[in-house]
């Protein structure tokens, strides 16, 4: 993709990864909307960076993200880019139903649903992106986080299919494969030493995101532990580190 002269939508783009990319984007050349649930959050942004927009949206309502999504066509018409970031991270004992139903709804509906409302749109553009961020998580699962996992394995998955239906057309599919970063996703990520430092995630992924042609892939150095594993024939043995299995 092309790293500057766009109109990129960001959600989750009020805090953590989402802020930082926005951050990122803004500042080489390109019109950013970030989105979230909370306008106060956005906003907040926004004034720390004037020439950003921010819309409100509930990624985990299917009602709100029509709308939104109508809305934000009609608002920034040149829209060519989202970044599928906003998600949920909750730990479950054994299963939590209400959080599974949220974080599924979230985490792997969202993205599905908005893209669903923005594809017309984005096929009808000389040139588009669609970024998902998956997670290490996808590739060896954490066992505290059950359905956080499971969306972001269906996010990795779906990123792939689509990436293929959609070859041959003006829209590239990229997908962000984090590690543990330090940002307040769950309580205590962001003071967490075992955590990559936010700022060191996006230094790479920008770096990775510049190259010509972007990978498909954005992996930084950090996350080949999880997402090489299987290829490597240690599975089990990353699976037991990650979980304290011994």
């Amino acid at each position: 993709m092309d790293i500057s002269g766009n109109t990129i939508l960001i959600t989750g783009g009020g805090s953590g990864i989402g802020k930082a990319l926005a951050r990122e984007f803004h500042g080489a050349g390109n019109k950013v909307i970030i989105a979230g649930r909370r306008q106060a959050v956005l906003d907040a942004v926004v004034e720390q960076f004037p020439g950003m927009a921010a819309m409100a949206v509930d990624m985990g309502d299917a009602a709100s993200i029509a709308d939104f999504a109508a809305r934000l066509l009609v608002e920034h018409p040149a829209l060519n880019v989202v970044i599928h970031n906003a998600g949920v991270m909750v730990a479950e004992d054994k299963i939590d139903l209400p959080i599974a139903e949220v974080t599924v709804a979230t985490n792997l509906l969202g993205p599905i649903r908005l893209t669903h409302a923005l594809l017309p749109h984005f096929l009808a553009q000389p040139k588009a992106a669609i970024l998902t961020v998956s997670s290490g998580l996808a590739f060896v699962p954490l066992v505290a986080t059950p359905t956080y996992d499971a969306t972001k394995a269906g996010i990795h998955g779906w990123s792939m299919a689509l990436r293929e239906q959609l070859r041959g057309t003006g829209v590239e599919v990229i997908e962000i494969v984090p590690p543990g970063v330090q940002t307040d996703l769950m309580p205590g990520h962001a003071d967490d030493p075992q955590m990559m430092p936010l700022e060191a995630f996006i230094e790479e992924t920008m770096g990775l995101l510049r190259q010509q042609p972007a990978p498909s892939e954005i992996c930084v150095e950090r996350v080949m532990f999880l997402r090489g594993a299987d290829r490597r024939g240690e599975y089990g043995r990353v699976f037991a580190a990650l979980n304290g299995l011994g």
